[in-house]
């Protein structure tokens, strides 16, 4: 490859777009009443992935204490 090759990668985390998308369309629709739900349910795009992601963390540690 030479140094004047200039073609570059793009990487797009699909998961992440798509729940940052439904988490602004939610906050629209909240917003301009279209929508009558509360706001935990609203900005639950954002907060279950990561209520997800710390569950899995926590057993894949408490494992990890219980086999060594």
């Amino acid at each position: 490859m030479s140094k004047y090759d200039t073609k570059e990668t793009v990487n797009i985390n699909i998961g992440g777009l798509f729940t940052t998308l439904l988490a602004v369309a939610f906050i629209v629709l909240k917003l301009c009443h279209v929508i009558e739900w509360s706001w935990v349910w609203v900005l639950a795009p954002l907060w279950i992935p990561l209520a997800i992601t710390l569950v899995i963390l926590i057993i894949v540690l408490i494992l990890k204490v219980i086999v060594s």
